[in-house]
C-alpha cells in the first residue's frame, strides 16, 4: 500500500503486528464540551466531549472503532491550541481511495466531519515508541484574565476570564517564581486516593499584555512535565488571591507545606486556560520517556510517602481524571 511501510507499524508499546499507530495535532474551542475525556451523564446518554467527538468522525471515516490517547485531558470548559493524541488504527483502514494510505489526508476528511468548534491540525505515522501521554516530556498551559471594568472583547469572551478584583503584577510574578521546581502540589491538586502529587514545575511566568482595545489584561505561561487534576487553574486562582491583596505576599509560598488540597486556594474560571503545547523528545528516545514516566514522583527525603501510590500508569489519578 502506498505511504505505509514496514517499519511504520508500532508493536514497541505492545500495538499488535496489524494496526498502525497515527497521531494526531488538536486544536479545539471547549467552551461547549463537557472537557476531553468521553462520559455519559446521569440519564444514560453520552455527553458531549471532546474525545467523543473525533472518534466518533475517525469511526465513520475509518470504519474502525478508534480509541484515542491524549496527552492532556482537559476540564469541561478548557481550550486546546496545541493537543496531541495517538490512535492505533488497522493498516487496511487507510487503504481507501481518498486517504490512499497517507494518515495527512484524513484531516481533509475529518474537517467535513467535525464541527467548527474543534479541528484536526495535522495527522501523520507516529514514530516507533511514541505514547502521546507518556513520551510527552512537558505540557504548556496558557491563562488569559482582564480585571477590565468592562470585560473581555466579545471576541475573545470565550477565552479570557474576568477577574472582578484590581491586581498587582509584582506580586503575581512574586508568588507565581517561589513554585518553580520539583515539589508537592497537594494543596493546589483536587484529592485522589492513592495519587502523587509530586510535579516538577518548570516555568510559571506572569505577563502583562494589555492594548488600547483590551486594557488591564494578562497572561500566565505555566510549564510542567504534568499536572495534577485541577491544579493550573489553582496555581493561577492562588497568585491572583495573593496579587488582589486578599492573600498575604507568602501565601503560594507556604502551600508548598501542606499535605492535601487547601480551601483557602480559589480555583480560576476554566474559560482563560488553554492547552498551549506538548513537547516530545527525540524520536530514539521516546519508549525510554514513556517507561521513566510511568515511575513514581518522590521528593528527596521522603520515599516513605511513595509507599502504595503506584506509577501513573495504574494509579486511579491518571485514568479518568483530568489534569488542568
Amino acid at each position: 500500500m502506498a505511504g505505509v511501510h514496514d517499519d511504520d507499524v508500532i508493536d514497541s508499546a505492545g500495538t499488535p503486528p496489524e494496526l498502525v499507530r497515527l497521531r494526531l495535532d488538536i486544536a479545539y474551542d471547549g467552551t461547549d464540551f463537557h472537557g476531553w475525556a468521553a462520559q455519559g451523564g446521569a440519564n444514560g446518554a453520552d455527553l458531549r466531549t471532546v474525545q467523543g467527538t473525533i472518534q466518533d468522525a475517525l469511526s465513520k471515516v475509518l470504519r474502525h472503532d478508534a480509541q484515542l490517547t491524549v496527552a492532556g485531558r482537559t476540564d469541561a470548559g478548557v481550550h486546546a491550541l496545541a493537543q496531541v493524541a495517538h490512535v492505533d488504527v488497522p493498516r487496511q483502514s487507510l487503504d481507501t481511495r481518498s486517504i490512499a494510505g497517507d494518515p495527512a489526508h484524513l484531516v481533509r476528511r475529518l474537517a467535513r466531519l467535525l464541527p467548527d468548534d474543534v479541528s484536526i491540525r495535522g495527522c501523520s505515522f507516529a514514530p516507533e515508541g511514541f505514547d502521546a501521554r507518556f513520551s510527552a516530556l512537558r505540557r504548556h498551559y496558557v491563562y488569559r484574565i482582564t480585571t477590565s471594568d468592562a470585560g473581555p472583547l466579545p471576541t475573545r469572551a470565550r477565552d479570557t476570564a474576568a477577574w472582578t478584583r484590581k491586581v498587582d503584577l509584582d506580586l503575581l510574578r512574586e508568588s507565581a517564581e517561589v513554585l518553580v521546581g520539583l515539589h508537592d502540589f497537594a494543596a493546589f491538586c483536587r484529592h485522589r486516593p492513592n495519587a502523587t502529587t509530586i510535579r516538577d514545575l518548570q516555568a510559571f511566568e506572569w505577563r502583562d499584555i494589555s492594548t488600547d482595545a483590551e486594557p488591564e489584561l494578562y497572561e500566565a505561561r505555566v510549564t510542567a512535565d504534568a499536572f495534577c487534576w485541577s491544579m493550573v487553574r489553582s496555581l493561577v486562582g492562588g497568585c491572583l488571591a495573593t496579587a488582589e491583596g486578599r492573600r498575604a505576599p507568602d501565601f503560594t509560598e507556604g502551600l508548598l507545606d501542606e499535605r492535601e488540597r487547601s480551601p483557602l486556594v480559589p480555583v480560576a474560571p476554566a474559560k482563560g486556560l488553554a492547552l498551549a503545547g506538548v513537547d516530545y523528545p527525540d524520536d530514539s528516545e521516546l519508549a525510554a520517556r514513556a517507561n521513566k514516566t510511568r515511575d513514581i514522583r518522590v521528593l528527596p527525603g521522603e520515599e516513605h510517602r511513595a509507599a502504595g501510590k503506584g506509577c501513573p500508569e495504574r494509579n486511579p489519578w491518571f485514568d479518568g481524571m483530568p489534569d488542568s
